[in-house]
């Protein structure tokens, strides 16, 4: 069910209105990822009763940051400000621990039984074969890659990389993101990956300089026409502390001060993505409910 700003509780109460803070020293890195696998609740099952038809958006951008609860991440002023102005889901999980299960899980609906964060050459397919076959151009930019996805130095970090394990190869689809800027002012990919480096995305470093590089991103996003002709981004974490709770932020042209309190995962992502770039949901995307109440409002396009 939809709330609106009253009850947008966690992100206002959390932090006090104000603009992006400027980077500050890194610490040391995050222990979430040297502890056990939690248990964590999973997504609604979808209901049986004929669903709704899927929204459809011209552009689905996704950023996926490290490490932090949403009380955490949340005290970015910048990530607060998205969370006010556009919709957060407050009740949504990651599906495993360290990180590396929870990028295949947001991009094949599989772990594939994985705990950890070594390299597994998977069998070919994910959601960036599948989009290759459906006809839809995509891309994931990478921070920090400079020699491929298997040679580049720190703090690049191929675990954070998902493309490069089906197949076990380097699709040409996976690029710098320093490639970013000119396909946001010329030809925009349909669908648009984006991974920090290992500072950026909070994991090696502090949630203010996460934040700055993400008030540093997101309005190149919101400024291109892709995202504002019918486009969508979201915006999440991997992982977290035990509870493994983390923020999904979505930010959309036309979404307002919105919240969901259903319970979600990356598992709802996923599948969120795959309905709304109208191709077949993949593992376990299938059985999950979608992002519904938090996307119903993005405009109809691309049938």
């Amino acid at each position: 069910m939809r709330k609106v700003a009253p009850t947008l509780v966690l992100a206002c109460a959390l932090v006090a209105c104000g603009t992006s803070p400027g980077a500050s020293a890194p610490t040391s890195p995050l222990p979430a990822e040297t502890m056990a696998p939690a248990a964590v609740p999973v997504a609604t099952p979808v209901p049986t009763s004929e669903p709704a038809p899927a929204p459809r958006a011209r552009h689905v951008f996704v950023i996926v940051m490290e490490n932090r609860a949403p009380a955490e991440a949340l005290e970015g002023r910048y990530i607060a400000s998205l969370a006010r102005e556009y919709a957060i889901a407050t009740s949504y999980f990651a599906i495993s621990r360290p990180s590396l299960p929870n990028y295949l899980a947001l991009t094949a609906g599989d772990t594939f039984g994985i705990l950890d964060d070594a390299y597994h050459a998977l069998a070919k397919g994910g959601l960036g074969t599948q989009l290759t076959a459906a006809g839809l151009t995509w891309r994931a930019y990478m921070e920090g890659m400079t020699k491929g996805c298997f040679d580049s130095p720190y703090p690049y970090a191929l675990k954070h990389n998902p493309f490069a394990y089906y197949g076990g190869g380097c699709p040409d689809n996976v690029v710098p993101l320093s490639a970013l800027a000119a396909d946001l002012a010329g030809a925009t990919p349909r669908f648009v990956w984006i991974t920090p480096d290992m500072c950026h995305d909070g994991h090696d470093c502090a949630v203010a300089d996460a934040d700055a590089w993400l008030s540093r991103v997101v309005p190149e996003i919101t400024a291109s026409r892709a995202w504002r002709d019918e486009g969508v981004l979201f915006i999440t974490w991997d992982e977290s502390d035990a509870r493994n709770q983390v923020p999904l932020i979505v930010v959309a042209p036309t979404l307002v001060r919105q919240s969901s309190d259903r319970r979600y995962d990356h598992y709802s992502l996923l599948a969120t993505v795959q309905d709304v770039l109208g191709v077949p949901r993949l593992g376990q995307a299938t059985g999950v409910e979608p992002l519904a109440d938090l996307v119903t409002g993005l405009a109809v396009a691309g049938r």
